[in-house]
């Protein structure tokens, strides 16, 4: 249950001030049409982070417990200089085409904004470091909704109210210490 809530928590505060809850603010903001902007969100971030679970289990599977050790150690203390660094929008990841509708342009725009972001890059190294991806998954999935669906409600009239400074500090901070503690031997008892 461990990977399901630091999962959760660690994602939903990175993602707040990143650039899919900015996507949420433009998508809700163009649409206006919450329902289908929260199930492309849920579709894309299913499949972006389901397959970052599943290589995040592969890697464990081919790489040496004390090599994976350090790399998510490393992976861990990379995300949270990461973390500090404020996210901003592309505009082709905004520019899909009206005739796939509202769903199908958040389903798209979500999964390509994910490829790459430190919430997947999070997903892969929190998933090789529990042993369990399905938790792991289920917890960045809940995190990611956590965040951008009341980026969807709201729009951006809460975004200029949250100290997203304090926020981004506090994220930074908890992959700090999961890098930290990965480096000095936690979860040695899980093989790593």
């Amino acid at each position: 249950m461990e990977a399901l809530f630091v999962s959760t928590g660690v994602v939903a505060l990175a993602e707040i001030g990143d650039k899919t809850q900015l996507l949420a603010f433009i998508l809700a903001a163009r649409f206006k049409k919450p329902l289908p902007i929260i199930l492309g969100i849920l579709c894309a971030t299913l499949v972006n982070h389901g397959l970052a679970g599943a290589l995040g289990a592969w890697i464990t599977t081919t790489i040496s417990p004390e090599t994976l050790r350090w790399i998510l150690g490393a992976s861990f203390i990379g995300m949270a200089i990461w973390t500090l660094i404020p996210d901003k929008i592309e505009d082709e990841e905004t520019q899909i085409a009206s005739k796939l509708g509202v769903f199908g342009a958040t389903l798209i725009t979500f999964f390509l904004a994910e490829m790459g972001d430190k919430t997947q890059i999070a997903t892969v190294a929190m998933a090789a470091h529990y042993a369990t991806p399905l938790l792991v998954v289920i917890g960045t999935t809940l995190g990611m909704l956590i965040a951008d669906v009341p980026a969807v409600f709201i729009g951006d009239k809460l975004a200029s109210k949250i100290p997203m400074k304090l926020v981004h500090s506090i994220a930074a901070a908890i992959f700090a210490a999961l890098g930290v503690a990965t480096l000095l031997g936690a979860g040695s008892k899980l093989g790593f």
